[in-house]
C-alpha cells in the first residue's frame, strides 16, 4: 500500500510571498477501501454519516464501503444531486442529527465530497451557507469546529478528496466556492478499484476535469514550483491514459494513473485556477444539469489561447512545458497547437463538440459573464479577463 503526504498551497496576491502548506494523508492503491476503519479511528470518527448518491449505491460501491466498516454504527445520506445544493445540505444535516453522527465519510465523485464539506460547515456553524462563501468574505468564519471528513472518491476528476474547497449552489441560485484549510479531509482513500467499469462518458468527462485542473493551475501566475511540478506530472499521466481508461473501463494501469492525476491536480490547484473554472462554475450555476468536467473540456481551448500572451506564461515558457507533457512535437506562441490537441482529444473521447451541443445559447452569455467575473477563480487567471474577453471565449467555445 502506497501512503503519501498530500501537498497544497495557498498564496496571497501574486506580488506577495508564497505560502506552501502540506495537508492530508492519502492512501492510494487497489483495495485501499479496507483501510476505512483505521482512518476513522485515526480521525476520531465512531458514528459516521456516509454521504453518497443513488448512482454509487446502485453500482454497489456503497455496499463495499459499508462492508469495509464492519460493524461500525453508521447512517447513510444518498440524495446528493449532480451539483450539490444548499437544500441538499440541509436535508443531510437532518439525517446527521437524527443519528447523532460525529463525522463524515464521503463516498462518490466530487459532488458527494463537496456536499459533505458543505454539511461539515452547516452542521457546526450558524447562519445561511452563503455566509461562509469565499466571495462573501466567509473563509475566515469557517473554524476548526467543522466535522471531520474522510473522502473516498469513486471517479477520477475533481480531486476534492485532497482540496480545501467545495462548490455548492446556494439558495439564491449562485454556484459558490467555500475554502478553508479546516475543510480538507482528514484522509483520502484513493482506491482505483472503485472506478473499474465507470461508464465511458463519465470517465471521459471526469478525466478532462483532472486535465483542466493540471493545466489551469500550471498557467496560474502564483509562484509555487512544487505545485507546478505536481500539475505537470499529473497532466502527463492523465493525457497519456485517459483514452485507455475511457476505451476499457477495466484497464487497471489506466485507472490507477487517472486517479493519481485527479488527486495531483487538486494538490496543485490550491495555487489557483482561472477563466476555465470561473466560466464553468458560472454556467453550471445557470444550468445545474451541465457536467462540470464537460464544461471545463469545452472552455480549455479558448482559455489556453487567451492566456498565451500573458507575461508569466511567456516568461516561464509554460505553453512549451505543457506541450511536452502532452507529447506534442511543438507549441506555437499563440497556443493553437495545444488548443487543437484538446479539441481533438475531446472528439476522440466522444465529448460534445462545443457549448451549442449542450444546449447553451447566446442569450445566457450576460448571466454567465456576471457570475464568472464574481467567481473566486477570476482573479487568479494569468490575464485579467474583461467582459469582452469573456464574450470572445464563450463564442469560441460554442
Amino acid at each position: 500500500m502506497c501512503q503519501t503526504g498530500s501537498f497544497a498551497d495557498f498564496t496571497n496576491p501574486v506580488d506577495a510571498m508564497a505560502q506552501i502548506n502540506y495537508i492530508t494523508q492519502i492512501q492510494i492503491d487497489f483495495g485501499a477501501i479496507k483501510l476505512l476503519p483505521a482512518e476513522c479511528e485515526r480521525a476520531g470518527i465512531r458514528r459516521p454519516l456516509i454521504v453518497t448518491d443513488v448512482g454509487v449505491r446502485a453500482a454497489g460501491v456503497l455496499d463495499r464501503a459499508i462492508a469495509a466498516l464492519g460493524g461500525m454504527p453508521h447512517a447513510v445520506f444518498d440524495q446528493t444531486p449532480s451539483n450539490p445544493t444548499e437544500a441538499a445540505v440541509r436535508a443531510a444535516v437532518e439525517v446527521l442529527r437524527a443519528h447523532q453522527s460525529d463525522g463524515l465519510i464521503a463516498v462518490g465523485g466530487g459532488s458527494s465530497i463537496d456536499l459533505a464539506k458543505g454539511l461539515a460547515i452547516a452542521a457546526t456553524h450558524d447562519g445561511a451557507l452563503k455566509t461562509y462563501a469565499t466571495i462573501e468574505g466567509g473563509s475566515p468564519k469557517i473554524s476548526e469546529r467543522v466535522l471531520p471528513l474522510i473522502a473516498v472518491p469513486t471517479t477520477a476528476g475533481t480531486g476534492s478528496e485532497v482540496a480545501r474547497g467545495a462548490i455548492v449552489i446556494v439558495d439564491d441560485g449562485r454556484k459558490l466556492g467555500f475554502h478553508s484549510w479546516h475543510l480538507v479531509p482528514k484522509a483520502a482513500i484513493c482506491d482505483p478499484e472503485l472506478t473499474l467499469g465507470l461508464p465511458p462518458g463519465l470517465t471521459a468527462a471526469t478525466g478532462m476535469d483532472a486535465i483542466a485542473h493540471c493545466m489551469e493551475t500550471f498557467m496560474a501566475p502564483a509562484v509555487n514550483p512544487p505545485a507546478d511540478g505536481i500539475g505537470l506530472d499529473g497532466l502527463e499521466r492523465a493525457w497519456s491514459h485517459i483514452e485507455r481508461a475511457t476505451r476499457d473501463g477495466q484497464d487497471r494501469d489506466a485507472r490507477w494513473n487517472m486517479m493519481s492525476a485527479s488527486m495531483q491536480g487538486a494538490m496543485a490547484f490550491q495555487k489557483g485556477l482561472g477563466c476555465v473554472h470561473s466560466l464553468s462554475h458560472s454556467l453550471g450555476g445557470v444550468n445545474p444539469k451541465l457536467h462540470h468536467g464537460t464544461l471545463n473540456a469545452m472552455f480549455l481551448p479558448a482559455v489556453v489561447k487567451f492566456n498565451a500572451s500573458a507575461e508569466s506564461i511567456v516568461k516561464e515558457r509554460r505553453l512549451d512545458r505543457m506541450a511536452r507533457a502532452m507529447g506534442l512535437p511543438s507549441c506555437d506562441a499563440a497556443g493553437n497547437a495545444i488548443a487543437e490537441a484538446i479539441r481533438s482529444m475531446n472528439a476522440r473521447l466522444g465529448l460534445p463538440t462545443g457549448l451549442a451541443a449542450l444546449g447553451v445559447t447566446q442569450d445566457l452569455f450576460e448571466r454567465v459573464i456576471d457570475g464568472a467575473m464574481a467567481d473566486h477563480c477570476h482573479k487568479t487567471n494569468p490575464r485579467l479577463a474583461t467582459r469582452a474577453d469573456y464574450v470572445a471565449m464563450l463564442e469560441a467555445s460554442m
